[in-house]
């Protein structure tokens, strides 16, 4: 018998909105989405398709010019749409819901010690003395793999490589003890094999402490090797939504085929990669129709009139598109995703 998870956090219908110059850019567009305890939940899409922002509503971090205009955010019960200022939002940031960022050093104060950064916040959350704190802090150095934590606990964050600075904003996540952790493309100012270590490193430390993980990323392959959950988004809105095997190997709107095809696995040497045509559309303008229509080869008349609504393909898979209407035409996904399992098997094991 499988065990039945708890969902800790909903979005519903959640729509945000930017003031930019005496117009109104509307930035996520009727979100809805449930985040279930322990699991890793992916956000994947291209930049601007409001991947960030959506999670900065989680944690009252949108821009002074932003709003949440319309929607509800549930954390274990609690209306975050309700908490309005900073001290609303002191019991929930950090110590519930924690977020790393891309550049670690935008995250950490280049003036103070490294030790002194991990150590504040376990003193404020933990509620325990500067010495326990510090011992503490030495072993969550150790724990996402800082060599000779007892002297570089001293050093400054000029003094540590980039993949050791965000090993360091890992640990002081680690340090808030939080529900869910939010993690913002932490790997893409790395270079390939650091990426592949912090990626490793989290996935250890979510077995560990259990905790769940939001991780926005526009790439797939590493959405392949840490996701349960996987949440595509464009122009605001999630318009497809299932486990990571749903995703990756039963895709159903074509957006999510573009971006599968574009994955470098599937290269041939001497050829281009694919690429998706054109640009998302502007947030500032009412959107009608698919707002992928305009670069889809699979677009149809009703793609450019009418919202698609969401069809449910399995109890946990579902897609925003008008292909999955009983009534549609029957297209086959694009050839170079067609078993995709097997064509990345065959790369990884050197015979693509």
């Amino acid at each position: 018998m499988t065990e039945q998870k708890n969902v800790i956090l909903t979005a519903k219908d959640v729509v945000v909105e930017f003031d930019v110059r005496d117009r109104v850019l509307t930035a996520i567009r009727g979100v809805s989405v449930d985040v279930t305890e322990g699991e890793v939940l992916a956000l994947v899409g291209e930049s601007g398709s409001g991947k960030s922002v959506l999670t900065r509503v989680f944690t009252g971090m949108l821009e002074s010019n932003g709003r949440v205009a319309s929607g509800s955010v549930m954390y274990r019960g609690q209306e975050l749409t309700e908490l309005k200022t900073n001290d609303d939002w002191q019991a929930i940031r950090g110590a519930k819901i924690a977020t790393i960022f891309q550049d670690p050093m935008t995250s950490l104060n280049p003036i103070l010690t490294i030790g002194k950064q991990i150590t504040e916040v376990i003193i404020k959350h933990q509620g325990v003395s500067p010495t326990e704190a510090k011992a503490m802090a030495i072993d969550y150095m150790v724990k996402v793999g800082i060599p000779d934590p007892g002297r570089r606990f001293d050093e400054y964050p000029f003094q540590y490589s980039g993949g050791m600075r965000q090993r360091i904003v890992i640990a002081i996540a680690l340090a808030c003890k939080p529900d869910i952790l939010i993690c913002d493309e932490p790997t893409t100012v790395l270079d390939v094999t650091i990426q592949a270590q912090i990626i490793a490193l989290l996935k250890t430390l979510q077995r560990e402490y259990n905790f769940t993980t939001i991780f926005i990323t526009h790439d797939l392959g590493v959405v392949a090797s840490i996701a349960d959950k996987v949440a595509v988004m464009y122009a605001g809105e999630i318009i497809e939504f299932g486990t990571v095997e749903e995703i990756f190997y039963d895709p159903r709107h074509p957006y999510t085929w573009s971006l599968l095809s574009s994955l470098p696995q599937l290269g041939a040497a001497g050829e281009e990669l694919f690429s998706i045509p054109g640009t998302p559309p502007s947030l500032y303008a009412q959107l009608k129709g698919d707002a992928f229509a305009l670069r889809s080869a699979y677009a149809m008349q009703i793609d450019f009139e009418e919202h698609p609504p969401a069809f449910q393909v399995t109890d946990t898979h579902w897609a925003k598109t008008w292909l999955l209407h009983p009534d549609a035409p029957k297209v086959e996904k694009p050839a170079i995703i067609q078993n995709l399992h097997d064509k990345i098997s065959a790369k990884l094991a050197g015979k693509g």
